[in-house]
C-alpha cells in the first residue's frame, strides 16, 4: 500500500491511498502494512504526523520492512522531525 497522508492535498496519481488524519493513517496500516508514504507534517488542529510515526513505529517488528518515504510538508520544522525520525528508525534497524 502506498499510503499518502495529508489533510488537505491529494496525491499525484490513483495509485496512493489518502490518510487524512493520523488516526485514520493507524487504522490503515494495522490493516495492511504500507510499501510506501508521503507526508505532511501538519495535519489540522493538534494532530500532526509524528502522531501516526510513532504508532507505526509501534506496530513494526523486524518480519515488515521499513516504508520508504518521502516529505512533502511546507513547514520546515515539521520536515525536519519527519527525517530525524525517519533516519532514527532506519539506523535502529540496522543494529538489529
Amino acid at each position: 500500500m502506498k499510503l499518502f497522508v495529508d489533510d488537505l492535498r491529494n496525491p499525484p496519481d490513483q495509485t496512493w491511498i489518502i490518510a487524512r488524519s493520523s488516526e485514520i493513517a493507524l487504522k490503515m496500516c494495522a490493516a495492511t502494512w504500507p510499501s510506501e508514504l508521503a507526508l505532511d507534517h501538519d495535519l489540522g488542529g493538534e494532530d500532526t504526523v509524528m502522531v501516526f510515526l510513532k504508532g507505526l513505529y509501534e506496530m513494526w517488528d523486524e518480519t515488515r520492512p521499513i516504508p520508504s518515504w518521502s516529505i512533502h510538508s511546507g513547514n520546515p520544522v515539521g520536515r525536519k522531525n519527519i527525517e530525524s525520525y525517519m533516519r532514527s528508525w532506519e539506523k535502529s534497524a540496522q543494529k538489529d
